[in-house]
């Protein structure tokens, strides 16, 4: 029989029973020599030297240790790097492409739980769920909004900030629907937003057009602040911002403050900073949801990555290309 390819485990050992469970871990070790009870997270520990300097493959997540050209030269088999979580930019050095290493990012499974989580969120604010579950809560009888001509789903108007995967998804998701979506991205053109079923339109008539908005654009410096106190003045009365990006892409002291008068909404499940200081009033405002950063991949879902991992080596190894493949072309405009 021949030698199978070496490969090891470079995250958070908490993690590994969930990315890995019995029937994915036994896939992995069918095609690779890998040890489930070894978990790099010090690429520096001299007791790992002849380990590295067999690996051709790593199989990466949250709590790899940055793969600096200085690793790389303690890895000189390395052939693929596949990342069980979304982004790779703060964990590969340009290096790794450069030295022709296949490079694959469970990105795409992760959007789905992303996707998914925007989808209910937009679905409920439509409906103003949260503000009339308050009222419901406080009176104990059936609020008058139940009849008020704002409240509802049918041909709402919904704004997307980034064709992003996730973004994508989301359209996607909300196709069944009947919602007018419309779709700010400057990679994208009329053509492509066509097709994808929606209108595009540049993003100061996106947010003064829309009643929820939902951000999904990549964090890069030149969407910092995408969302400044300028552009949330846009926004409707009664719209609802929800981000699921990063927190960096919205002006918080700025969202703060329109969100203090109550004019918008918002769901957070990022914020800048990340957690919130405790005295922020963004806790205690009824017009906002604050989650965890809890829309990507958790618990059950995390078994998804594992096994775009294990399918992405498989395809190495048998010659294939990459399904989801990172160029480093991309890391620019990409998250």
């Amino acid at each position: 029989m021949p030698q199978r390819p070496s490969a090891l485990f470079a995250l958070a050992d908490r993690n590994l029973p969930l990315l890995f469970p019995p029937a994915t871990l036994a896939r992995l070790t069918e095609l690779v020599d890998i040890d489930p009870a070894l978990t790099v997270t010090d690429f520096g520990d001299p007791a790992l030297g002849e380990r590295l300097a067999g690996t051709e493959f790593l199989i990466t997540g949250w709590g790899c240790p940055v793969v600096t050209p200085t690793v790389l030269d303690g890895l000189p088999r390395l052939r693929g790097v596949l990342h069980t979580a979304g982004t790779v930019k703060a964990l590969l050095d340009p290096e790794v492409w450069r030295r022709g290493v296949a490079v694959s990012t469970a990105a795409a499974a992760n959007a789905l739980p992303v996707a998914e989580y925007t989808l209910g969120v937009i679905l409920l604010l439509g409906k103003d769920v949260l503000g009339l579950h308050d009222e419901y809560r406080a009176t104990r009888a059936f609020p008058p909004g139940l009849t008020h001509r704002d409240i509802g789903n049918a041909g709402r108007r919904v704004g997307i900030i980034g064709a992003s995967r996730i973004g994508r998804r989301v359209i996607e998701l909300l196709r069944p629907f009947d919602f007018e979506v419309l779709l700010h991205d400057p990679y994208v053109t009329e053509a492509e937003a066509r097709a994808l079923g929606v209108r595009a339109v540049d993003l100061d008539t996106l947010l003064a057009s829309s009643t929820i908005v939902s951000v999904h654009a990549p964090a890069t410096p030149e969407t910092r602040h995408l969302l400044d106190a300028a552009r949330l003045a846009l926004l409707p009365d009664g719209a609802a911002l929800v981000n699921t990006a990063r927190g960096s892409l919205v002006d918080t002291e700025a969202l703060t403050k329109e969100l203090v008068t109550g004019r918008i909404r918002a769901v957070l499940d990022v914020t800048e900073p990340e957690p919130l200081p405790a005295e922020s009033p963004l806790f205690r405002l009824p017009n906002v949801l604050l989650t965890p950063h809890v829309a990507g991949s958790l618990g059950n879902e995390l078994s998804r990555l594992g096994r775009t991992a294990v399918d992405e080596l498989e395809r190495l190894l048998t010659g294939r290309p990459l399904a989801y493949g990172v160029e480093l072309a991309e890391l620019a405009r990409t998250a």
